[in-house]
């Protein structure tokens, strides 16, 4: 492709590479992509005064849109991919002022955020997606990322977001899809890029990103990121990073290469346990109990129509912490042996230390009714106590790995193939210290119990001291050995029709050793005792798929695809029975889609649309008349997806996406029991929004740029219980939308700067519910950020 790039004022990109002329301003100019062929919008582009001239010869290439994926078991075009593929570039992230993962999923719809189970909170990247959950299936350059912790793209240079069931690709677990970061790798060009960063909550940031070619052949690359922030709109809660990514790369534009990089993240937070949901609409309390006071009456009276906390209150103590260490290193060795044919060799050490200690707020006490003897109860709200509990998390996750691929493009009786194939070995662990908060001896060592004073409800002191959950030795201990072998098969029958199979064969061996403190008598008391368990066998996922081109331009397809989830195959633990249990069978996720892509405007805008359905089978449930458990329940999860990426005009850029869900309990029933003879129903799944949608657009006009997002989530049910009785707690997050805005102005070749304002509007909304209903929190408030970007 040849270009002709002119400007009045400077020689610049294009506006189609809004955020390579704006981040990347003298680096990657040369890379510049066009932004359309030299036709009438390009001729009326160079008549006006406040555009630069633009003559084009070629294609274009919107730096929003990806034509490939950078996974080399995906070795088609994405417009000829038969899967719901959403590919996050970087200059998406440097625009939005994205700095974690959770910030770049909001970028594809249909992805919501967990908080925990009840007093628990979760910890790291914990979401669901098209309503499954997808914590566990998070990869970094096609190996398994593990460790609950919050990501930073410092050192991404694309996220993949792949839905649907994707056993075939990855393997166990991959229910909901999977997403892929890509890492920043040398390259033979040499640029420095660096990015600071200050805003509101002390936020201070600073990153950097240099290459350097240092021979024919051979480069360098340094990322680096320092982050130390508070939280919009939140006391105490705190976020500090800080991280280095080195690599170096030989044989770079040679038939054989190999690249050695690592990274290294620490991050020393003050984590968020979130606020009460007391006040908020919808806000429910229980039915009092048969035979309650007038005064317990009157106090569950008082507390629905109690006042909302003020949403910067934090509840717990200024010694909780998030301490975490997360380290790894990675070879990766590729020859093109020629004839189509590649072969990849990947090994990967990771480990993933965090140290977590939080305060979790429990229940509203000191109510009217509510109290027990020994507490001072009173009508004034202002009296009101809420209680605490800590909890505390030692955990090490550990992977090692070792991939051995092979690409193969070749002919078969005139048929083409495009092959990928390989092996995989993988080693996973994760142990968990265990820890108590009671008064016990344990093995002959006494330990006092952990004091948690409640928190006055409406104005929490988080200098009060709280204890510290201590060792008991009962800890967890779990791991697995994987061996797969797979093979992703593309063949073109003719040049319009392709058809996919795919297929991995892969051999599990789990081994867990759980401690338990066991009741025990005599001067040693309780005892630890320690339950071992194994299980393991062959499983085997699949997918299919046939797409037809209806243009050179349009594609249409259907697909199905599966993903086995076995026991303890997500949190390394096994039980007797159950779900978890050893003799349980996989849970299997059947997935069937079809869809139209479409690449519009000389292929610089990419349109999908998918219709697509899920379901799990294998849950435990209980039967209705015999109350048995068996593994019968199943859940449904159908709906369709858009997607538009990519370049309208010259100057006018755009990625939007909407999601429909709609979820289906199938074979859910409670146990019956004396006071609940008729059984309580579940149809549907939580944190399920029926509708969702996201969007990013940005003009540029000269030297300056402008942009502005959306995003929109309606409402996700917590109670999915048919006549189930009220409880207090909220039942529902509230759907919401909430816009940013971002404004940048290019100094000079090598300068820019760029403010970022969130939550333009201040809508108050809430991002994330526990499961109990009575905790949340907030999204953030209206905040903004200025950055200087610099590049050379």
């Amino acid at each position: 492709m040849s270009r002709y790039i002119k400007s009045r004022k400077h020689a610049v990109a294009p506006l189609a590479a809004l955020a390579a002329s704006l981040t990347f301003p003298l680096a990657h100019a040369a890379d510049a992509p066009a932004a359309a062929p030299a036709d009438a919008a390009t001729a009326s582009a160079a008549a006006s005064p406040y555009l630069p001239q633009v003559k084009v010869e070629g294609t274009a290439q919107s730096d929003y849109k990806a034509d490939k994926s950078a996974s080399s078991k995906i070795t088609q075009p994405l417009l000829e991919t038969p899967k719901t593929i959403s590919v996050i570039k970087k200059e998406v992230l440097r625009e939005q002022g994205a700095v974690s993962l959770i910030d770049a999923l909001q970028n594809t719809p249909g992805i919501t955020m967990q908080l925990g189970e009840n007093g628990n909170t979760s910890a790291g990247d914990t979401f669901q997606m098209r309503g499954f959950s997808a914590s566990t299936s998070t990869f970094v350059d096609g190996i398994r990322d593990l460790g609950a912790v919050t990501r930073d793209v410092f050192n991404i240079e694309q996220i993949e977001v792949v839905k649907g069931p994707s056993g075939a690709d990855t393997g166990r677990g991959a229910s909901a899809g999977y997403i892929n970061l890509i890492s920043k790798l040398p390259q033979i060009e040499n640029s420095i890029d660096g990015v600071i960063t200050i805003g509101d909550a002390s936020r201070k940031r600073a990153s950097i990103d240099v290459n350097q070619k240092v021979m024919d052949n051979t480069a360098v690359r340094l990322n680096a990121v320092w982050q130390d922030n508070g939280v919009p709109g939140r006391d105490i809660v705190e976020r500090k990073t800080h991280a280095i990514a080195p690599g170096i790369a030989f044989g770079l534009n040679t038939p054989t290469r190999f690249f050695l990089y690592s990274q290294h993240v620490r991050q020393n937070n003050v984590p968020d346990g979130g606020i009460p949901a007391i006040g908020w609409a919808g806000f429910t309390v229980a039915n009092p109990a048969a035979g309650s006071t007038p005064a317990a009456i009157a106090g569950l009276e008082a507390l629905k129509t109690a006042a909302k906390v003020d949403t910067d209150n934090f509840y717990g103590s200024r010694g909780d912490r998030e301490k975490v260490k997360a380290d790894m290193v990675t070879s990766k060795l590729e020859m093109d042996i020629g004839n189509g044919l590649t072969v990849r060799n990947t090994s990967r050490y990771g480990r993933t230390h965090m140290d977590r200690v939080i305060t979790g707020i429990i229940g509203i006490t000191n109510v009217p009714g509510t109290g027990t003897a020994a507490t001072v109860v009173t009508a004034d709200p202002s009296t009101w106590q809420i209680a605490r509990s800590r909890q505390r998390v030692d955990q090490t996750n550990e992977i090692l790995a070792n991939q051995t691929s092979i690409n193969a493009a070749f002919n078969t009786g005139g048929i083409k193939h495009d092959l990928a194939t390989g092996v995989e070995l993988m080693y996973e662990s994760q142990d968990s210290r265990g820890f108590g908060t009671t008064a016990q001896t344990i093995n002959g060592v006494s330990y006092a119990a952990i004091a948690n004073p409640p928190a006055n409800l409406y104005n929490p002191n988080a200098n009060d001291v709280l204890g510290t959950p201590y060792a008991t030795g009962a800890d967890s201990e779990g791991s697995t050995i994987t061996q797969a072998i797979y093979a992703l098969d593309t063949i073109s029958v003719t040049d319009a029709l392709k058809l996919t199979f795919g297929v991995r064969t892969e051999h599990y061996k789990i081994k867990t050793s759980t401690g338990a403190v066991t009741t025990g008598t005599g001067a040693l008391g309780n005892t630890i005792t320690t339950t071992k368990l194994s299980a393991g066998k062959w499983i085997t996922s699949w997918n299919l798929g046939a797409v037809y081109k209806l243009a050179d331009n349009g594609t249409v397809y259907a697909a199905a695809a599966n993903s086995l989830t076995p026991p303890g195959s997500a949190n390394f633990t096994l039980s007797g029975s159950g779900q978890a249990g050893t003799a349980a069978d996989a849970q299997e996720t059947t997935n069937y889609e079809l869809g139209t892509k479409w690449d519009l405007l000389n292929k610089r805008l990419n349109l999908t649309a998918a219709l697509y359905r899920s379901e799990n089978d294998g849950q435990v449930s209980v039967d209705a008349l015999t109350n048995v458990a068996t593994q019968g329940g199943k859940t449904r999860v159908q709906g369709i997806e858009l997607a538009a990426v990519g370049q309208l005009t010259n100057f006018w850029q755009v990625t939007a996406g909407v999601q429909t869900m709609d979820t289906k309990q199938i074979n859910q029933r409670a146990a019956s029991t004396a006071t609940n003879p008729n059984q309580t129903v579940t149809d549907g799944v939580r944190w399920t929004p029926k509708w969702s949608a996201t969007l990013w657009t940005s003009y540029q006009w000269n030297d300056w740029t402008g942009a502005v997002g959306a995003r929109h989530t309606s409402e996700q049910k917590r109670v999915i219980t048919v006549a189930a009785a009220p409880s207090t707690g909220l039942p529902e997050l509230p759907a919401y939308t909430v816009m940013d805005v971002m404004g940048a102005y290019r100094v000079n070749k090598n300068v820019s700067l760029q403010l970022n304002v969130t939550n333009v509007f201040d809508k108050k909304y809430m991002s994330s519910l526990n499961n109990g209903g009575g905790r949340l929190v907030l999204g953030a408030p209206r905040a903004a950020t200025l950055s200087a970007n610099i590049g050379f």
